[in-house]
């Protein structure tokens, strides 16, 4: 990461102005690195009232720059105009809660959720309208990301299905657990 920003999304409430990264168990001292947010940079076009409007983004100037190990690592954004296959794997990960109502989790939590085509995804049974083909769906099944979750990353292997590389290719945002 060095001099460059963390990647959150800008509906964040922002009352925590640290970065957390390598972080696994929260109950435990770890190897992770707590920074400080030297400064935020929401998305200019954000509109807190229409989420579904875009622009759900935010960067995070950090105090100081991050230390890059094998636990910390630059994320591979993808380019533009990338598009995502069908099924291909992606996985969400967060302290959010463990269930609907329940508490938050203590331990980094993550669930495979495999791309789902737009034309899916848009169907009135999953997002409707209001999936956007600038967006990126994941998930089916029982597994979602959940309330707390927000701001964390969609990470999905690249095409070569290799190695740990993966992709950030997206904040994620959970709305009747799709």
């Amino acid at each position: 990461m060095g001099k460059k920003p963390v990647h959150t999304a800008g509906h964040g409430r922002f009352h925590t102005y640290r970065a957390v990264l390598a972080e696994h168990d929260m109950t435990e001292e770890g190897p992770g690195q707590s920074i400080m947010v030297a400064k935020i940079f929401i998305h200019p076009k954000w509109n807190r009232n229409c989420v579904f409007c875009g622009n759900d983004i935010a960067l995070l100037k950090l105090e100081k720059s991050a230390v890059i190990n094998d636990k910390v690592q630059p994320a591979c954004l993808p380019q533009h105009g990338a598009t995502l296959a069908h099924n291909q794997p992606c996985y969400v990960t967060g302290w959010g809660r463990l269930y609907s109502g329940g508490p938050s989790a203590t331990t980094l939590q993550q669930a495979l959720l495999p791309v789902v085509d737009h034309d899916i995804c848009s169907q009135s049974d999953w997002w409707g309208s209001s999936a956007k083909t600038t967006m990126v769906c994941a998930g089916g099944e029982s597994k979602s990301a959940c309330h707390g979750d927000s701001g964390g990353p969609l990470n999905c292997k690249g095409r070569d299905n290799h190695g740990p590389k993966l992709k950030k290719c997206s904040m994620t945002e959970q709305v009747n657990g799709q």
